[in-house]
């Protein structure tokens, strides 16, 4: 690395913060004026003094990048999932950036072992009867970015409506097409969000619509062949702290309409065949019950699956009739499907016309259990069933349920292993592996090894850790390593396979993801203790897993990097300031590290949304003071900082680009060290960085050269091909 070039110099413009009686000095706050010719002029700069500090590592971002592409098999196709008369799939072809969106017509035989047996599809073989309904190629051509929000199709298979984004900002744009002729419908609808869906009847398509803080406030149904300004708003939200989407019901009876925040939630819902289309509160916010529902209907009574957290941390699944949601909360009469457990976590449910799939967390692992709909809630109901899988870190997740499906397909991962996709027969409990995701060049998981270690937090909580490693990797303490973390929002970085991440495991790092506190690894408690007034426990159990690495006998204590993204950048922030002596570098990937300025202006995006996670600091002291503790960009200090990478997108909505722009030109104005600190953005990109698939594959060799450069680990271990 290049450590003589001259960084660009932010000029500094004093502006005044204050609140509570504090008054805080930022010197880098103009650097939010995104259209300030300035602006764009010293971002540029700081393009191209990353580009001359990192100009030696680009040998190895080749190599990395080469690495990715030799091992994905680029022309690949999904497993064919049915919906209706038709199986639908995606394909990608070597050397496009998009996937490819298509369709087979199904057969209805009355065998419904064959109906639903889906057709085998294979790389770079044409598929009988293909309908391609829409191509990102060829949407994205001479497009700065190309990103999808949603897909919908009629129940009659006759239209598509999709929409998507060509700035990076998250707005989409929606279009209709007909499927029999290939024309587009005249109707379009601009500055959607994300998902879609038709009525039953086909007559209409529902969307969501965000306010000016890009806050999904608004859904919208657009009647097919009548003009955008007579859309309808089917619900609009205007508390600025609640986040709105909607769903289909399973059996397409009702559109479900969600109100959340992280503590919180309320259901509407909309019977289609209700001709005064009255939109009905099931359970109201004012309850602050957390909780989800499916609609499902049980010897013709109309009921609802209700997850929630009603005397119950971790959560719990309840069978209620319809008609119980007329009385007060405190006179329902609530049925137990599964019931409280403090070491289980109950994630959600989905159902099918016969059975019920839970998605549930037990041991940091997130699994899938399935009851009968018959006897359900009742002293008959029968025990879940779980499919079984052989290794300790895996992940597995309910794919889709087709409500008249007589299987479920289910999406399988582990550190080690490709994703799988299988169906599972409702019927039989029969697991069928219908794919697991190539990789070329002859990947053999035996030569790696995935393991499940503790450290221990200062307050003598015991923080689980996932350790990667090549299987010849000794622990005689020479090793590199690399420690990421996310830690928000009840988010648990699953057990999954990244054939990037190959790369660092063959030149010999040691690749660590800490389950810190903030996360939902261990259950609800585990989030609730790394949130608000305990957010700082998720800064110190990263710094306590570090130190745990470092004397463990397997890693060098002075080759260890950290790496984190959004929510898991403000942790980067935090603790480069807390103890920036234990790491050789750092990467905050579109990182938000002005959390405070941020929180503090409820017309920022997303800032009131944030409330329920952080707390508020606007009306109340005690947050403030304790965010001001620990928020990167206030607590810079001068000490020696590690090489630092912040890497950002011109366009991203959820962190903005000042952000890490403040910060790094605070970084270098502060820090006693010499190390480089740079700031590497993608003026095309929004909060996923750039668009398409080569492009993501030449961002993550970026970062990972930006670490294996400061590690001293750009080398291929003797005996691995790399590919």
């Amino acid at each position: 690395m290049t450590t003589s070039a001259t960084p660009p110099v932010a000029p500094k413009v004093p502006t005044e913060r204050s609140h509570h009686g504090d008054t805080f000095v930022d010197d880098y706050e103009w650097l939010r004026e995104k259209e300030n010719p300035d602006v764009v002029a010293h971002l540029k700069a700081e393009n191209a003094y990353m580009e001359e500090v990192t100009a030696d590592q680009e040998k190895l971002r080749q190599e990395i990048f080469d690495e990715i592409k030799n091992r994905t098999e680029e022309t690949d196709l999904s497993v064919p999932a049915r919906k209706k008369g038709w199986w639908y799939y995606s394909r990608t072809e070597e050397g496009k950036q998009y996937a490819i969106h298509c369709r087979t017509a199904a057969q209805d035989t009355g065998d419904l072992d064959a109906d639903w047996t889906p057709p085998v599809v294979e790389p770079g073989v044409p598929v009988p009867g293909e309908q391609i309904l829409i191509d990102g190629n060829a949407e994205a051509e001479g497009k700065p970015f190309f990103s999808l929000g949603g897909l919908a199709v009629t129940e009659d298979g006759n239209l598509l409506a999709y929409s998507q984004d060509n700035a990076g900002d998250e707005r989409f744009t929606l279009r209709i097409k007909d499927l029999r002729t290939g024309e587009l419908l005249p109707d379009e609808v601009t500055n959607v969000f994300y998902s879609l869906a038709f009525s039953p009847d086909g007559t209409r398509v529902f969307y969501t619509v965000v306010d000016d803080s890009w806050r999904p406030y608004q859904i919208k149904a657009h009647t097919l062949g009548t003009p955008v300004q007579d859309d309808v708003v089917i619900y609009q939200e205007d508390d600025v702290a609640m986040w709105t989407g909607f769903d289909l019901s399973a059996d397409r009876q009702q559109l479900l309409i969600g109100i959340s925040n992280s503590e919180y939630s309320e259901y509407r819902v909309l019977d289609f065949e209700d001709p005064a289309g009255e939109v009905r509160t099931l359970i109201p916010r004012s309850e602050r019950i957390l909780y989800e529902a499916e609609p499902v209907t049980i010897a013709g009574e109309r009921h609802y699956l209700i997850t929630h957290n009603k005397d119950a941390l971790n959560s719990m699944l309840s069978l209620v009739a319809e008609t119980e949601f007329a009385h007060p909360l405190a006179e329902q009469h609530w049925n137990t499907v599964v019931a409280h457990d403090d070491d289980v976590r109950v994630n959600g449910a989905a159902v099918t016309k016969t059975h019920v799939i839970v998605s549930v967390r037990k041991d940091t692992t997130e699994r899938v259990q399935v009851l009968p709909l018959e006897g359900l809630g009742t002293e008959v109901q029968g025990d879940p069933v779980e499919p079984a899988f052989d290794e300790e870190l895996y992940t597995a997740n309910l794919a889709n349920a087709e409500y008249d499906s007589p299987i479920i397909r289910l999406s399988y991962t582990s550190y080690l292993t490709p994703p799988r996709v299988y169906d599972y027969v409702l019927a039989t409990g029969e697991l069928e592996l219908r794919k697991e995701t190539p990789v070329k060049g002859g990947y053999n998981p035996a030569e790696y090894v995935a393991e499940r270690a503790w450290a221990t937090a200062a307050d003598g909580t015991r923080i689980p850790l996932s350790v990667l490693r090549r299987a010849e990797v000794q622990q005689d303490g020479t090793n590199p390593a690399l420690v990421y973390a996310y830690g928000s929002y009840e988010i648990s970085m699953d057990p999954g396979f990244s054939v990037a991440r190959l790369s660092l495991l063959d030149r010999g790092v040691i690749f660590v993801v800490a389950h810190i506190r903030g996360g939902g690894e261990m259950g609800r408690a585990w989030y609730d203790q790394g949130k608000k007034l305990n957010k700082k426990n998720t800064f110190t159990d990263f710094v306590d897993a570090t130190d745990y690495l470092a004397s463990s006998g397997w890693v060098d204590p002075s080759r260890i990097a950290a790496m984190g993204g959004s929510a898991g950048g403000l942790l980067m922030g935090a603790v480069a300031n807390l103890a920036p002596e234990k790491y050789r570098a750092i990467v905050a990937q579109v990182p938000f590290v002005d959390a405070l300025t941020t929180i503090l202006d409820p017309e920022l995006p997303l800032s009131a949304l944030e409330w329920e996670e952080w707390g508020n600091p606007i009306t109340d002291p005690e947050v403030y003071r304790y965010m001001k503790e620990y928020s990167p960009y206030e607590n810079i200090r001068a000490v020696d900082y590690p090489r630092i990478a912040a890497v950002t997108s011109f366009n991203d909505t959820r962190v903005l680009y000042v952000e890490p722009a403040k910060w790094v030109a605070k970084l270098r104005e502060v820090t006693t060290g010499s190390e480089p600190i740079v700031l590497k953005i993608e003026m095309d990109g929004g909060h996923g960085g750039a668009s398409g698939r080569y492009e993501a594959w030449k961002d993550r060799a970026w970062d990972y050269a930006f670490v294996l450069d400061a590690l001293g680990a750009t080398e291929l271990l003797p005996g691995t091909a790399g590919n």
